[in-house]
C-alpha cells in the first residue's frame, strides 16, 4: 500500500507548487506537466489544427460509409465508440466537482485544455491508423498505443515479439478499465437509489446482465453503441438547450462570471486562483482522455480512406465531449441559484440543480442519463481492451472472455461496495497509460504531421 500511495501521489498529487499574487498557490501534478505542454507542442506542430480544420472535421462526420472489408467499422463508428467512453460520469459529476472547487472560472480552463487536447487526440488516432493490423478474432482491424509503441522501440529488432514499454501500457490499460468498471457500478446504483429508492443489488444485477449479453457476444458492441450514444448525448444536449433558453436572461451574467473568474479577478485576492486553473485543466484533460491512449484503440479499428481522417474525427470527439457535453453540465449548474446548491457535492448537487430547473422529472432524467452514460462507457472500454489483451496474450478467445468476465465481476462488486482501493488503481492505470503513450507520441508525431500534410495536399 505504501508503494501504491507513492505512485498515486506521484501521478496525481502536486509535484511542486508556484506562488501566485494574492497568496494563491498553483499546484502542478506530473500528468498536467506532461499533457499541457504536449498539447501545446502538438497544436503548434499541426498548425493550430482544432481551429484551422474544424469545418473539415464536420464534413468527414457526414461522409458516406465506404467499408472495404467485411467485419470492419467506419470512422464515424470508431468516433461513436470513443465518444461512449469519453462521455461518462466525469461529464456529470466531474464538472460539478470542478466548479465546486474552482468556481465558474474553471469552465474556461476546461475549454482551453480541450482545444489543446484535440491536437493530441489527432496525433494518437492518426498513429493508431498508420500502425493498425488485421484482427483474426473479431475481423476488421485492431491496434492502438501498444502497437505503435512496439514499432517505435522494436523496429530494429524484429525477433522480439513484445516491447517492455508496450507491455506496461497494455497492463496499465487493463488495470485502469477494471477500476473504471467498479466506479461505474457504484455510480449507477447510487443514482438509482437516490432517484427511485431502488436497493443497489437490483440495479446492479440488471446492469451486469444487460452488459454481459452485449459484451460476451462477438460483435454486438458497435451495434449497441451506434444506437445508445447518439440518443443519450442528443437528449442531454436538448434538455440543456431547453434550460438555457428558459433562463436566457441570465446568460450574459453567467459568461461574464466565467471569463472574469477564469483570470482570477476575484480569486486572486482570496488566494484561490490556482484552484480555478487546475480544476478546469484537470477536468478538461481527464474528461476527454486525450493523450491517455484509450481512444486510439477504437481509432485503429476504423476502415477509413486516410489515417489523417480518423485523426480529425477523434479530434472532433474531444470537442463533443468537453466543449459540448461538459459545458451542458456547467450551464445546468451555473444557471441554478447558489443558495440551493450550497454545501452539496457530486450527484446530490447535480440532481438538486435539475430539480430546480425541471422538478422531479429532472432528478429522474439525470439518474437515467447517468445509467446510459455509464453503461456505454463500460461497453466501450471492453472494446478498447480487445487489442491490449491480444497484444499480451495472443489471438485466442479464452483470454478475451476471461478479461470480460473479470470486468463484469468488478462491475458487480462496484455496484454493491462503497469506495475500495481498486478505484484509485484505475486512476493509477490511466496515469501510467498517459506517460507511456506520450513517450511514444512525441518521437512518432512527425509521422502524424506528415500524414496530415499529405491529406491536405490531396484535398487541394
Amino acid at each position: 500500500m505504501n508503494i501504491f500511495n507513492f505512485v498515486y501521489n506521484l501521478l496525481w498529487g502536486d509535484l511542486f507548487t508556484i506562488s501566485l499574487p494574492g497568496g494563491s498557490r498553483l499546484g502542478l501534478s506530473l500528468l498536467v506537466l506532461i499533457l499541457i505542454p504536449s498539447g501545446i507542442y502538438f497544436t503548434l506542430r499541426t498548425r493550430f489544427l482544432p481551429f484551422r480544420l474544424f469545418p473539415e472535421m464536420l464534413k468527414i462526420t457526414t461522409e458516406k460509409k465506404n467499408l472495404t472489408q467485411k467485419g470492419t467499422i467506419s470512422g464515424v463508428q470508431a468516433l461513436i465508440i470513443s465518444t461512449a467512453t469519453r462521455v461518462g460520469m466525469g461529464n456529470l459529476v466531474g464538472v460539478v466537482a470542478a466548479i465546486s472547487a474552482g468556481g465558474p472560472g474553471a469552465v474556461f480552463w476546461m475549454w482551453v485544455t480541450a482545444l489543446l487536447g484535440s491536437s493530441t487526440a489527432f496525433v494518437e488516432a492518426t498513429l493508431a491508423q498508420i500502425y493498425k493490423e488485421k484482427d483474426p478474432l473479431y475481423g476488421g482491424f485492431r491496434g492502438g498505443p501498444a502497437y505503435y509503441i512496439h514499432h517505435l522501440f522494436l523496429k530494429k529488432d524484429s525477433r522480439r515479439k513484445h516491447s517492455i514499454i508496450a507491455i506496461l501500457f497494455a497492463i496499465s490499460g487493463l488495470i485502469c478499465w477494471c477500476g473504471i468498471s467498479q466506479v461505474i457500478g457504484n455510480s449507477v446504483s447510487s443514482a438509482f437509489t437516490n432517484a427511485f429508492r431502488i436497493p443497489p443489488i437490483y440495479t446492479t444485477i440488471v446492469l451486469v446482465l444487460v452488459s454481459a449479453v452485449i459484451v460476451l457476444r462477438k460483435n454486438a458492441t458497435v451495434k449497441v453503441l451506434d444506437i445508445v450514444v447518439p440518443i443519450m448525448a442528443g437528449f442531454y444536449f436538448l434538455i440543456t438547450i431547453y434550460i438555457i433558453l428558459k433562463n436566457a436572461g441570465q446568460l450574459p451574467s453567467v459568461f461574464r462570471q466565467i471569463f472574469s473568474e477564469a483570470f482570477g479577478l476575484r480569486q486572486a485576492a482570496a488566494g484561490g486562483f490556482g484552484a480555478v486553473i487546475m480544476n478546469g485543466a484537470k477536468r478538461g484533460l481527464f474528461s476527454n482522455e486525450a493523450g491517455s491512449g484509450s481512444a486510439p484503440c477504437a481509432a485503429a479499428a476504423a476502415d477509413i480512406s486516410h489515417p489523417a481522417k480518423e485523426g480529425l474525427l477523434q479530434a472532433f470527439g474531444v470537442f463533443i465531449d468537453t466543449i459540448v457535453i461538459c459545458s451542458c453540465s456547467a450551464m445546468i449548474m451555473l444557471l441554478t441559484p447558489a443558495s440551493l446548491t450550497e454545501g452539496l457535492h457530486g450527484m446530490d448537487l447535480l440532481q438538486s440543480a435539475m430539480n430546480y430547473h425541471m422538478g422531479t422529472f429532472g432528478v429522474i432524467f439525470i439518474a437515467l442519463i447517468l445509467w446510459l452514460f455509464s453503461f456505454s462507457t463500460f461497453i466501450g472500454i471492453l472494446f478498447y481492451a480487445r487489442s491490449n489483451v491480444s497484444y499480451l496474450f495472443g489471438d485466442n478467445w479464452l483470454s478475451q472472455t476471461l478479461y470480460k468476465l473479470l470486468a463484469l465481476i468488478m462491475l458487480f462488486v462496484g455496484g454493491l461496495a462503497a469506495y475500495t482501493f481498486v478505484w484509485d488503481l484505475g486512476d493509477i492505470g490511466i496515469g501510467l497509460m498517459t506517460i507511456f503513450n506520450i513517450a511514444a507520441l512525441i518521437p512518432l508525431s512527425r509521422q502524424a504531421v506528415k500524414s496530415l500534410k499529405e491529406y491536405e495536399s490531396q484535398k487541394k
